[in-house]
């Protein structure tokens, strides 16, 4: 896997002699052009985009970026590196191209409204052999492996959008964008309850882990049998503790009852990844959801893929859940959103505010190399986060930070 170390611009500017404080247009586009890719400029587009910012007061750090992120490196480096971290628990960079890092570079190749990477009936695939597999991730490799000019991800001649239900077989109202990938599941959905997809689903797209969102005052009507009452034999641990995070995920657990990662293991227990698969039983409650009933009978027994939103109320409403509710989700008599599947459940999250927020930020990180640290950085993810609500572009999101942190 290819990892370009990022350029240290402000080494580059002491040894040229040139004060931080006051970087020029050629100075300030090198720095869009760096932050962006990766990489240098050429001569020419380094030129080109300082005359951009030069001749357009208003804009031209904007233009400027807008140029810099037709560079591949921008898809074939900084977007995968970007990326790569949401799909594995482990949260590390070091993992091969798979279906969701690629549909995600897609869908801000593409300008696709990003609310779609949790609820889309979209794949990106690559025009290379071998084709397509349910059941590993050779297609992805392969692709990757043909380098940056013939597996280059930002040409839609080689990565191609397509319909996730026709590549893959999953009916469409099924499918949930990245979350019903073949790379998800292998992370998300093996063994275990399948709360580790919701839990790292928050962490990538809402910025946030389940102790922040621990919320005793939610109802417990849906905390499932698996979760004992009496830790230890002190049902305390369960009412301080257990039931402010159980409370809120359990409700919505129901989206994933009928997914899960089929997969065969070898002679010591391990899995043999040429068999690894997401399956959908329409028709059946998975296993893993029924596992455990003894911790707690009179606990929820799941019997659909129905779920509900506590959260809308007590202190995560602070989340900014969209009203009125995004399509498939609707709200109970108490202000509670419910609905059936992964699909409307991505709805309700990506439509969040601290949905918007969160992308806003994460690309500030990435390109402006720190956390909003001031005021006048705050009031910046603020505006491009208000932006990005009309449309849901990531590639903007990218081009107004970069023009943000070119410096003065």
């Amino acid at each position: 896997m290819l990892i370009k170390p990022r350029l240290i611009l402000g080494a580059s500017l002491i040894a040229f002699g040139l004060p931080l404080a006051s970087a020029d247009s050629l100075t300030q586009a090198r720095r869009i052009h760096d932050r962006l890719t990766g990489t240098p400029p050429s001569a020419d587009v380094l030129q080109q985009m300082a005359d951009l910012i030069d001749n357009n007061p208003a804009d031209g750090d904007k233009l400027a970026a807008e140029l810099a992120l037709q560079d591949a490196d921008f898809y074939n480096v900084t977007l995968k590196n970007f990326v790569a971290p949401w799909t594995n628990e482990e949260q590390t960079v070091f993992t091969p191209l798979n279906d969701y890092t690629a549909t995600v570079i897609g869908i801000i190749r593409d300008n696709v409204d990003f609310r779609e990477v949790l609820s889309g009936d979209i794949i990106y695939t690559g025009a290379n052999s071998p084709a397509y597999d349910n059941s590993n991730n050779a297609h992805y490799q392969a692709l990757e492996e043909l380098g940056p000019v013939q597996g280059n991800l930002a040409d839609p001649a080689i990565l191609q959008e397509k319909l996730q239900s026709d590549i893959t077989g999953l009916d469409s109202a099924a499918t949930a964008g990245v979350m019903t990938t073949r790379a998800a599941a292998r992370a998300f959905l093996i063994d275990g309850t399948n709360r580790a997809m919701f839990r790292f689903t928050l962490i990538n797209y809402l910025c946030t882990d389940l102790e922040p969102l621990k919320d005793n005052s939610r109802i417990p009507d849906h905390v499932h049998q698996d979760v004992s009452r009496s830790p230890g034999g002190d049902s305390r641990i369960y009412l301080n503790s257990c039931v402010g995070c159980h409370a809120g995920m359990d409700g919505m657990m129901g989206a994933f009852a009928h997914y899960n990662l089929d997969y065969n293991k070898d002679g010591d227990g391990n899995v043999i990844e040429d068999s690894a698969r997401l399956e959908y039983t329409p028709n059946e409650i998975q296993a893993k959801f029924l596992i455990n009933e003894n911790n707690f009978k009179p606990g929820f027994v799941t019997t659909d893929d129905s779920w509900i939103n506590y959260w809308r109320k007590g202190q995560n409403a602070l989340l900014g859940w969209a009203t009125p509710t995004p399509a498939g989700v609707s709200l109970d008599s108490k202000g509670h959103a419910y609905g059936n599947g992964a699909k409307a459940l991505g709805r309700e999250l990506a439509n969040s505010e601290a949905f918007a927020q969160c992308q806003v930020k994460k690309a500030f990180q990435t390109v402006c190399l720190r956390e909003p640290v001031n005021a006048a950085d705050r009031g910046a993810v603020e505006t491009i986060t208000g932006d990005f609500k009309n449309g849901y572009q990531m590639k903007q999101v990218f081009r107004d930070v970069a023009a943000y942190c070119k410096g003065n």
